[in-house]
């Protein structure tokens, strides 16, 4: 990555995010990590120089003023975002609307506000965050497959508009991570259901965010300046022939 491109990611203060921060931080980006936990996201800036502003990406209109005061930014990460376990009739109207405000409302905000800089420039790096469930559906979490699958539809809009202007558009879906969150999540299902996630990869095995964060730190650099529309699977081959 050249020097001193500016970023702006959004929940970058723990796991996937933080990983993510740290190793763009390490290729010499200015990194501004938005995250609704400030506390964590500060301590992270401060750890690796960054910026640290305090954000909650489901209040569109906020997420957008955010992007644009710490503007304008070359890379664009949004890998904010939530998760929920529960069959789709066990879903509610209020679950539905989080959890796409969060996932995909605010891909739309802080792109829509990031854009017409990048534009101008002649040069953006926007890489979203999703899911392979976004690609394949999900058992147990219809609305967050949801989310993704729109997050990777809107990134591919975007690259079709912005392919000749010097800006990619890419989507990374990971498989299931090694998280402090994942653990969590799973503890309810103990190491049989750790063994199945693990079993559902080709690789037999959780990935690292640090994996993730290798992903994300190719494509934002010059030599991915040809990719751009693609959902780029970090997951051990979970999602093999979508």
């Amino acid at each position: 990555m050249s020097a001193m491109r500016s970023v702006f990611l959004t929940g970058g203060a723990k796991g996937i995010g933080a990983a993510i921060a740290r190793r763009l931080a390490a290729d010499g980006a200015r990194v501004t990590i938005a995250d609704l936990d400030i506390a964590s996201a500060q301590a992270l800036a401060a750890e690796i120089g960054a910026t640290a502003v305090e954000l909650d990406v489901a209040d569109l209109e906020r997420a957008q003023r955010t992007v644009l005061e710490t503007g304008p930014h070359e890379i664009l990460v949004n890998n904010a975002g939530i998760d929920q376990h529960a069959y789709f009739t066990q879903t509610q109207i209020a679950d539905w609307r989080r959890l796409l405000a969060v996932n995909l409302e605010s891909v739309f905000a802080t792109t829509h506000a990031a854009l017409p800089a990048m534009q101008v420039a002649g040069f953006g790096r926007i890489i979203n965050i999703a899911s392979e469930a976004g690609r394949m559906g999900s058992r147990g979490a219809a609305v967050y497959a949801a989310a993704k699958g729109g997050v990777i539809a809107f990134t591919r809009s975007i690259a079709r508009e912005n392919g000749r202007k010097g800006i990619t558009a890419n989507v990374i879906a990971p498989g299931p991570i090694d998280t402090p969150l994942l653990r969590e999540a799973v503890a309810a299902g103990g190491d049989k259901l750790l063994d199945a996630m693990k079993g559902a990869t080709l690789a037999g095995r959780l990935g690292t965010p640090e994996e993730v964060a290798a992903a994300v730190a190719f494509l934002a650099s010059d030599a991915a300046a040809f990719i751009t529309g693609e959902t780029l699977g970090v997951s051990g081959g979970m999602g093999c022939g979508q």
